[in-house]
């Protein structure tokens, strides 16, 4: 038997998979672009196993989508928007300007370094 939600239901089960702080801050890192787990690492100063359980989480619940590339899984949000309502979210809490993690210079993503060679 296939029981669908109610509108208030979807709404609260979308509000409980973002709810995590540590959900929260890989939304902000990943914002709207395309990014690798190493990158979020090191952004974030997680552990892979760490983020990789959230983006799972993530994933299940439809709001990112991944995509793979050689030994690299790429992430990001199924819908950009999502990022308004955390700043939303932020702003009805007192929290002006929501800035996301910046990244450190020691990053060994292949986002950030060129390969050797060119």
């Amino acid at each position: 038997m296939n029981i669908s939600k109610s509108p208030t239901e979807k709404i609260s089960s979308f509000l409980q998979a973002i709810a995590p702080n540590a959900r929260l801050e890989i939304l902000l890192a990943i914002g709207t672009e395309e990014t690798c787990v190493c990158h979020l690492e090191a952004r974030l100063n997680y552990r892979q196993a760490y983020i990789s359980q959230h983006l799972m989480a993530l994933r299940k619940a439809e709001i990112i989508e991944s995509r793979r590339k050689g030994r690299f899984i790429y992430h990001q949000l199924k819908n950009p928007a999502l990022l308004d309502l955390i700043q939303q979210a932020a702003t009805l809490n007192g929290i002006e300007n929501l800035v996301p993690p910046s990244m450190p210079e020691e990053c060994r993503c292949p986002n950030c370094i060129t390969p050797t060679g060119e």
